[in-house]
């Protein structure tokens, strides 16, 4: 390695003499900006508790049929796939605070129109403003937080940006019980509005203003965030102008990270995850479990747990490991739905019902009941599964692989590939289940997810405690 590779695998910024920052205000920031994403996750889960409320609304107008229901849950994911390409241009352009800023305002002015909405097609454009936001929010603000935190906490701080969406999702499940739609749709505007008030007070992070040749005002934000003045290295000179081209897909320390993204947010979608999220409640009616909605919510605790679970041991475990783990896990889990979809076709027992939260032993002894549960078992093994590596690691790898002066853009890419999968799954999850069956839909699932593994330990590289430029510099061979 060449004196000048040494300078260029410098870290722009990190701890002086490896030493712990002075100053936890770096918490508050990345807090601030996860309140992103529980909008996201709240405009996710909205769909569940929404949907049964408005296929039965008073006024015609407001009324959804099967084909506008299926409308309703998919076209916030086809919102966000715009809101992708929208944001990997503004985070380069407005800067990464300016755009968290901007994601707050079709948040609020969605939700607003779905609580004023007088007809279906107010509704949708409600959904379609919030989905606009939710792909805004899913790119910028893992960039954020990974680009504010030190290497020893990345990990748990960007774990916190899923832990945030499923806890947004809970609360919605939650809130759905005790409020009707529009009522929902106003709470859901408080987190993006408390998101603008806090994100006033935070600063750009600094590697966005050493790119912009702001060196006092990435200082001051590094003095805000870590207590202290960091040691640095400037970034080379003009990077900040160069911008992506086709060309660049030729070097490895572009086009490796890109396949690796791309393929990580593919595969998420890809193992049923949204699909069971926005339709958990017609899963678990189609299970034939009397409280559906009961069962979703256990379904929510569950993911958030183990979501905070995973964001914990992210820095000591390690991101590879995880990964791997989840995707075992999610093989075993949905070939077991599977199974218990085909056993119980058009058999006598499937019209029988059982309480969720009845104790087996009270229940009679026969087959339907054991399948019954087998279905609680491996849904919510499913989800945990997920929790632990396939639900935060893409987001957290996506904000750690790419390289500065094409972060954006590539980013812009990744969300644009996870949300117009996730329309794709959760338009078509329904047509799917009933040309394959249920039992083949969570087959087809379950062969994703081997493909998953395979992909994660010949493919996926280890991030854990490096620096950004570090990991740069492990793709560009150096």
């Amino acid at each position: 390695m060449t004196p000048e590779d040494q300078e260029e695998t410098q870290p722009l910024l990190g701890p002086p003499g490896g030493s712990a920052p002075l100053s936890r205000r770096v918490f508050l920031a990345a807090f601030a900006a996860a309140l992103g994403p529980l909008s996201f996750g709240f405009a996710l889960g909205y769909s569940s508790p929404a949907i049964p409320s408005l296929r039965r609304a008073a006024s015609p107008a407001l009324r959804l049929d099967d084909d506008a229901a299926s409308w309703f849950g998919a076209i916030v994911t086809l919102g966000a796939a715009a809101g992708g390409v929208l944001g990997g241009w503004l985070v380069d352009r407005a800067g990464r605070k300016l755009t968290l800023l901007l994601c707050t305002v079709p948040f609020v002015v969605g939700f607003a129109v779905i609580t004023a909405a007088q007809n279906v097609w107010m509704l949708l454009g409600g959904r379609l403003l919030t989905g606009l936001a939710c792909g805004i929010a899913s790119l910028v603000a893992p960039v954020y937080i990974s680009e504010i935190s030190y290497p020893s906490v990345r990990g748990l701080l960007g774990s916190c940006v899923q832990l945030m969406v499923v806890i947004g999702i809970l609360l919605a499940y939650l809130a759905g019980w005790v409020l009707e739609w529009r009522w929902l749709a106003v709470l859901g505007c408080v987190p993006a509005s408390f998101m603008m008030l806090l994100m006033c007070y935070m600063p750009e992070t600094p590697r966005f203003l050493l790119t912009q040749q702001r060196r006092q005002e990435a200082t001051a934000a590094m003095q805000f965030l870590w207590g202290s003045e960091q040691v640095w290295e400037e970034p080379p000179v003009g990077a900040e102008h160069q911008g992506f081209h086709l060309a660049q897909l030729r070097h490895p320390g572009i086009y490796k990270p890109f396949i690796i993204g791309i393929s990580l947010m593919a595969f998420q979608q890809l193992s049923g995850i949204n699909a069971v999220m926005f339709y958990a409640e017609t899963i678990f009616e189609e299970a034939k479990f009397k409280d559906s909605s009961l069962a979703s919510v256990i379904v929510g605790v569950i993911q958030v747990l183990f979501t905070a679970m995973a964001a914990l041991i992210m820095d000591r475990a390690g991101r590879r490991l995880l990964l791997t783990l989840s995707g075992v896990v999610m093989v075993f889990s949905t070939s077991a739905f599977g199974a218990y979809f085909k056993l119980t076709q058009g058999g006598p027992s499937n019209s029988s019902h059982v309480d969720l939260l009845t104790p087996l032993s009270t229940e009679p002894a026969s087959a339907s009941v054991g399948l019954a549960w087998l279905a609680v078992g491996s849904m919510c093994l499913f989800i945990a599964g997920f929790a632990l590596g396939w639900g935060p690691i893409p987001w957290l790898l996506m904000s750690e692989i790419f390289p500065l002066h094409v972060k954006g853009m590539a980013t812009g890419v990744c969300v644009l590939t996870n949300w117009f999968m996730a329309f794709l799954v959760t338009k078509e999850f329904s047509s799917v289940m009933e040309v394959l069956r249920p039992y083949g839909a969570f087959w087809l699932a379950s062969a994703f997810c081997i493909f998953s593994v395979f992909f994660t330990l010949s493919c996926v590289p280890e991030t854990k405690g490096q620096t950004l430029e570090q990991i740069t510099a492990h793709f560009e061979g150096r």
